[in-house]
């Protein structure tokens, strides 16, 4: 992923956008024959820098990690395309997203109570209005069922970050695209624009608005 100075996100910003909600990912290992990608739930504690998850016990991933355990979290949200009209010189289409990407050293836990108590992590946030929902090994009706599958903790080496809004441009411009993204999602409906448009008007508003008038940016 190309992360230029002004599409950087700093880390209060990805935790924050990330804490919204935001927990489902596609988790990428090296297999034999190419990556090994999968789209899965994932429980991140930011402080301790480590994200838990659990698999099917079959999912070809767990031996992708036995062979490399070198793995990528990817998650990907906020995007819509901007056309090139919308943009000024040179008049380029572009993509509008934010991504972060985690790369982590994988461990996989197969002891059923390392498995149960990645479980009952999951659950007290995914699904914590029902706190009497817990795992406990060789009890019904979950413990049974911890064979079928297996953890992993994956230790965070690195973060990458990136909200790709067209930082590069004038303001005014920003602005300007704002209220085409506005258009375009009253007439559609998708709720991307809707979504693309507010994480764009929030990185405008950190950037100082110039009094003189406006000078055509790059491309972003």
């Amino acid at each position: 992923m190309l992360i230029r100075g002004w599409d950087r996100g700093t880390e209060p910003e990805w935790r924050q956008w990330l804490a919204a909600g935001r927990d489902f990912g596609t988790l990428a290992a090296n297999g034999p024959e190419g990556p090994v990608m999968v789209p899965t739930h994932f429980l991140l504690d930011a402080d301790a820098g480590e994200v838990l998850l659990h698999l099917a016990a079959p999912n070809p991933l767990f031996a992708a990690v036995r062979a490399d355990p070198h793995v990528t979290l990817a998650v990907t949200d906020d995007y819509a395309f901007a056309p090139g009209r919308w943009r000024d010189a040179p008049y380029t289409p572009t993509s509008y997203y934010a991504s972060v990407q985690f790369s982590c050293t994988a461990e996989v836990v197969d002891d059923p109570q390392g498995k149960a108590e990645i479980l009952n992590r999951q659950l007290a946030h995914f699904q914590p209005e029902w706190p009497e929902d817990r795992v406990v090994v060789g009890a019904a009706p979950y413990g049974p069922q911890l064979t079928g599958l297996r953890g992993l903790r994956l230790t965070v080496r690195r973060v990458r970050a990136k909200f790709k809004y067209d930082d590069k441009k004038p303001v005014e411009l920003q602005g300007e695209i704002a209220e085409r993204l506005a258009e375009r999602h009253a007439a559609t409906g998708n709720p991307q624009d809707a979504a693309a448009r507010a994480q764009l008007l929030r990185r405008r508003s950190r950037r100082p608005v110039p009094t003189a008038g406006r000078s055509d940016g790059a491309s972003g």
